[in-house]
């Protein structure tokens, strides 16, 4: 949906010829050094990709019933956007488990030509840079095949069938399954 001065690109056809009208601009990105350099910038960025849902500094008192945090609420406008919550240990520790990610699961994502071997393939080109050569590492000859064990009793385990992973919901169970 467009609204106001651009709700004109609704219509399909006037929207397609805006786009050819974009793609045919003179695109000039402005970028500088950051101020400080780049470990600077590279300290402000891992802020972002490798933190946690709430830092220690925002945990106000923790005891069995309750977690007393703060959080800022961005409908309030001025200096009284932070505001005290209050939640039982349980749920708040449930609400903390939802940021958790899955096993296999990656919080970093990569976003234009970075995203995958085709665009650094036709990137290279364009460039005209090579390729970095493979290390190809040689198999071994008689490799045994993984054994896995039961984590209470030790046995091996022995696959019964094999099939597409399911991904639940992101809390960890309740209870630690028993071994049969």
């Amino acid at each position: 949906m467009f609204f106001s001065e651009v709700s004109e690109l609704e219509d399909a056809d006037t929207f397609a010829k805006w786009c050819t009208q974009q793609q045919n601009r003179d695109w000039v990105v402005y970028a500088k050094k950051p101020f400080a350099g780049p470990k600077a910038a590279l300290a402000y960025l891992a802020r972002y990709t490798h933190r946690v849902a709430i830092s220690n500094s925002r945990l106000k008192e923790i005891n069995d019933q309750h977690v007393t945090f703060t959080y800022k609420d961005y409908r309030r406008k001025g200096n009284n956007q932070h505001k005290t919550m209050q939640l039982k240990t349980v749920e708040f520790i449930r609400r903390f488990m939802l940021h958790v990610l899955p096993t296999g699961f990656h919080r970093i994502r990569h976003f234009g030509l970075l995203a995958s071997r085709p665009k650094m393939a036709v990137a290279r080109q364009l460039l005209d840079v090579p390729a970095p050569e493979v290390q190809v590492t040689p198999e071994k000859e008689h490799d045994e095949p993984a054994v896995f064990h039961c984590r209470a009793c030790q046995h091996p385990l022995e696959i019964m069938a094999i099939k597409d992973p399911i991904y639940l919901p992101r809390a960890p169970p309740i209870t630690k399954p028993e071994c049969a």
